[in-house]
């Protein structure tokens, strides 16, 4: 018999509906009294876990904890990108230790490939230490990047819909101020998220699925760069007088003394300089076929945090594979990530079912060549076929309060430490 209490940790980036994934399964843990004491969330997820700082959620307020629902990014938890390496032994003993002083049980990780593969590390060590924490996955992340091309293991990820909407919005938007300002700013030049994968550049065609708009897509996979980039902007300005480009932050400009996260992967709002600013700056430097200048913006994290865009169907999705987390727990046991795949292909609907960690945890997705047209610059209509229902339809409903926006604030009160301070391998010199 295994321990009676679960835990709740997030991992990497946040996403618009990473917090309905933590109350849902939240709510689903509490649906089975007989076999779960207590639900804690780690504080700043596997940070969290590795400094015992664990807080009590079934002590929260009802409200509060109702608000995760509509509350953006992670600052209800938190998370981090703590990358647990082959070389860092000791944190996975910390982890198993902390597992065994607060008699967890099942441990339920939200997050994307680098998640599952933590989640799956420590599902493998716990069997070998015949400790009985079942651990289970909840997919995450605004890229879609997890699962395969074929669609087979997950049909998409909790967050895209709701980051595909903000970009629908912000392309309305912009073809409004580019259509008014372009006899001095031609040229709108915008970055998305996605360091290898376009499916967020991607989604700028659904503001447009018509294409009336001069709008030009460059994507990670596609073989363009500046000079190509110049000479399809230059030939736009030639036919319809104003450009917007829309560019993956990964899209290829050279050198952009690139930072580095915990994972080991490039930041690109911690680089030096941007794609975005690079792309305007060779634009400017060589002259467009107009008059007036390409101006240039970066969203960054708004992509991920924007309440306001966020998708209810992608946040009902989000509540729902969390819940369904939990089901697998307690039915199938630990070692697998719950999963969302589509039913079918002319009505939109949503099946949940389940797939292994260690699947998911080596897949890698990027946006299909197929979906891509053939000169590189935009998507085809299957590519709107699949991500319009994704992003839904009306508006989310969020509280105000004095004007503002009301957030989930959880009382940060940790339960009592039980084991020795530890430093995790990582935060040492």
């Amino acid at each position: 018999m295994g321990g009676t209490r679960a835990l709740i940790a997030l991992g990497g980036g946040p996403s618009p509906v990473i917090n309905s994934s933590l109350l849902g399964a939240l709510e689903r843990c509490l649906d089975y009294p007989d076999r779960i004491s207590k639900v804690y969330a780690a504080w700043h997820g596997i940070e969290g876990v590795l400094l015992e700082e664990l807080m009590e959620l079934g002590c929260m307020d009802p409200y509060e904890l109702a608000l995760l629902h509509v509350t953006p990014a992670s600052g209800a938890a938190g998370t981090c990108r703590y990358k647990l390496g082959e070389s860092r032994e000791e944190d996975f003993e910390r982890i198993l230790e902390v597992f065994t002083a607060h008699d967890i049980g099942y441990f339920f990780y939200i997050g994307g490939n680098d998640s599952m593969d933590t989640a799956d590390k420590i599902s493998g060590l716990a069997r070998q230490r015949g400790i009985n924490t079942i651990v289970t996955g909840i997919p995450k992340t605004i890229d879609n990047d997890l699962g395969d091309d074929r669609f087979t293991l997950i049909d998409h990820t909790p967050g895209y819909g709701s980051a595909a909407r903000y970009w629908t919005g912000v392309i309305q938007s912009v073809e409004e101020e580019n259509r008014g300002m372009c006899v001095s700013e031609p040229v709108a030049v915008l970055q998305a998220m996605g360091r290898k994968s376009g499916y967020i550049t991607a989604a700028a065609r659904l503001a447009d699925p018509d294409r009336e708009i001069p709008l030009q897509l460059y994507f990670a996979e596609a073989n363009h760069n500046l000079e190509t980039l110049t000479e399809n902007v230059n030939r736009e300005l030639m036919r319809s007088g104003r450009c917007i480009v829309v560019v993956n932050e990964g899209f290829d400009v050279g050198d952009l003394g690139e930072a580095r996260d915990g994972f080991g992967h490039i930041e690109y709002g911690a680089s030096r300089t941007t794609a975005a600013q690079v792309v305007v700056n060779h634009l400017n430097k060589v002259g467009l076929r107009a008059r007036g200048q390409a101006t240039g913006q970066v969203p960054g994290i708004l992509q991920r945090a924007a309440s306001i865009f966020r998708s209810t169907t992608d946040m009902e999705e989000a509540r729902t594979v969390a819940a369904h987390a939990v089901d697998i727990a307690m039915q199938e046991g630990t070692g697998y990530m719950a999963t969302l795949l589509r039913k079918s292909e002319t009505d939109y609907c949503i099946a949940y079912d389940k797939v292994d960690l260690r699947t998911m945890a080596n897949s890698a997705r990027y946006l299909p060549k197929n979906w891509i047209t053939s000169d590189g610059l935009d998507v085809t209509d299957d590519f709107v076929k699949y991500a319009r229902p994704l992003i839904g339809n009306g508006w989310p409903d969020i509280p105000i309060q004095n004007g503002l926006q009301r957030f989930a604030r959880l009382n940060r009160v940790f339960v009592e430490k039980k084991c020795k301070t530890y430093i995790p391998v990582g935060f040492r010199p």
